[in-house]
C-alpha cells in the first residue's frame, strides 16, 4: 500500500528508473494505477500542487451563472460576475463551512447560504448576516464583513478552458501557460464559439486517468486502434511534440477529413499555411487533452473517479458563430461530433486494457520505444518529478 501523501523509498527507487533516459527507462509502477492509495498522491502532488483545468468558460456563459466543481475533493465555485469576468471561489460559506451552491444555476443578485442565510455578491463580498448579533440584529462587531468574503482561488483562462491552482507556490498562470501559448499563438487570442448540442459529450472509462493521457499523446497506436483515421492521416505523417515538464503530444501534416464534399467549416482567420493540412494534439499536464485544427478546436477534460474510474468531458469550439450555431452547418457539426466520438470510443478498449494489465504482479512499468514513445515518456517523467 502507498502512504497517503509521501513517497516511500521503494516508490522513490521506481520513480528514479522512470526518469532515466528513454532507452533505459521504465514506466510508472503498478501502484500508481492500481492502488487506491494512489489517489491521495495524485491529489496532493499532481492536482492540488499546480495548475489544473476545472471547466470551460462556456459552462457559465451569462453574468450571474455559477457552477459548483468538485476539484479532487476541494469544493470550488466557477462563476461569471456582473462584468462578464470569470471568477473562482471556494464553494463554502465563511460562517460554518456550508456548501453554498449544489447545482449549476444563475444568481441574479446574491448567493445565499442555505444554512444561516449569509449572503455574498458575485464579487465574493459578504453582504448580509441576518440575526448574527441576536434576533433582529444583523451585524456584530466580531464579524468583519470586509474581511469575511468568499475565499478567491487563483484562476486563468486559455482557449476557453478555465484553470485553477490551490498552491501558493505555483507560478503565475501567464508564465505557466506561456510555452503552449507560444506554440499555439495562431489560436491563442481567437474568438471561440461552442458547438452547442453537437459540441459536447462525455465518456466514462474503467481506468486510471494517467493511462488516458499517455495513450492520447502518442501516435504509435494509430494503425491498429484507429484504422479509419490512419487511412488519411498515416502513422508516418505524424511527428512528436515534447515540452518537458509541461506537455507532450503529436501532430500531423495531412489533416484533411472529408465530412461533406460540398460544405466546409470556415477556418480561423489569419492562420499560416502550415495549418491548411496540419493539426496538433497535446496533453497539457495533468488533465487536459487538446486538439487544434484550422476550423475547430476541442478539449477533453479528464476527471478521475477514484484510482480506477474516469470521466472524459469533450467539448468542441468553432471559428465563427455561424459554424457553431447556424442552421447551415447543423448537419456538419453533428457529423464532426460523431467522428470524434467514434475515434475516442476506439481508445476505450486499450486504455481499459492497460488498466487491467496493471494488475499483473511484478509488472515493472514496461519499456519505451525511443523512436515512438517519447511523448509518453515525457509525461511519465513529469509525474515522477512531481512525486519525487
Amino acid at each position: 500500500m502507498l502512504d497517503q501523501t509521501s513517497v516511500s523509498p521503494a516508490l522513490a527507487a521506481a520513480l528514479a528508473a522512470v526518469r532515466a533516459p528513454i532507452e533505459a527507462a521504465r514506466g510508472l509502477p503498478n501502484a500508481l494505477y492500481a492502488d487506491p492509495a494512489s489517489v491521495a498522491l495524485d491529489r496532493a502532488h499532481l492536482f492540488h500542487a499546480g495548475w489544473v483545468c476545472i471547466g470551460y468558460g462556456k459552462d457559465v456563459p451569462a453574468p450571474g451563472d455559477a457552477m459548483p466543481v468538485d476539484h479532487m475533493g476541494a469544493p470550488l465555485l466557477l462563476l461569471r460576475d456582473r462584468d462578464g469576468a470569470l471568477k473562482v471561489y471556494q464553494n463554502v460559506c465563511r460562517h460554518r463551512g456550508m456548501i453554498l451552491v449544489e447545482e449549476k444555476r444563475n444568481f441574479g443578485g446574491v448567493i445565499r447560504c442555505p444554512y444561516h442565510s449569509w449572503c455574498y455578491s458575485l464579487d465574493g463580498k459578504l453582504r448580509a448576516t441576518p440575526h448574527v448579533g441576536g434576533p433582529g440584529l444583523n451585524a456584530h462587531e466580531a464579524v468583519n464583513r470586509d474581511a469575511t468574503g468568499l475565499v478567491p482561488v487563483r484562476a486563468g483562462v486559455f482557449l476557453d478552458c478555465v484553470f485553477v491552482t490551490l498552491s501558493p507556490d505555483a507560478p503565475e498562470f501567464d508564465d505557466w501557460i506561456a510555452p503552449l501559448r507560444a506554440r499555439w499563438a495562431d489560436f491563442a487570442d481567437k474568438p471561440l464559439f461552442h458547438g452547442g448540442e453537437h459540441g459536447a459529450f462525455t465518456l466514462e472509462l474503467t481506468a486510471n486517468w494517467k493511462l488516458a493521457v499517455e495513450n492520447y499523446c502518442e501516435s504509435y497506436h494509430l494503425p491498429w486502434v484507429h484504422p479509419g483515421l490512419n487511412a488519411y492521416s498515416r502513422l508516418e505523417d505524424h511527428y512528436h511534440i515534447e515540452e518537458p515538464g509541461a506537455f507532450s503530444g503529436q501532430g500531423t501534416v495531412v489533416y484533411n477529413p472529408t465530412l461533406d464534399p460540398e460544405l466546409a467549416f470556415p477556418d480561423f482567420e489569419g492562420l499560416p499555411e502550415r495549418w491548411d493540412t496540419g493539426a496538433e494534439y497535446i496533453a497539457l499536464y495533468p488533465n487536459l487533452l487538446l486538439g487544434a485544427h484550422r476550423d475547430h478546436v476541442y478539449a477533453i477534460r479528464l476527471v478521475p473517479d477514484g484510482h480506477d474510474g474516469l470521466k472524459e468531458h469533450v467539448d468542441i469550439w468553432y471559428a465563427s458563430e455561424e459554424a457553431a450555431q447556424g442552421e447551415r452547418f447543423a448537419k456538419l457539426r453533428e457529423t464532426n461530433a460523431k467522428l470524434w466520438h467514434g475515434i475516442f470510443v476506439e481508445d476505450i478498449e486499450v486504455v481499459e486494457g492497460m488498466h487491467k494489465g496493471r494488475g499483473a504482479p511484478g509488472f515493472d512499468g514496461g519499456v519505451f520505444s525511443p523512436a515512438m514513445d517519447g511523448p509518453t515518456h515525457c509525461f511519465h517523467a513529469w509525474v515522477a518529478d512531481r512525486l519525487g
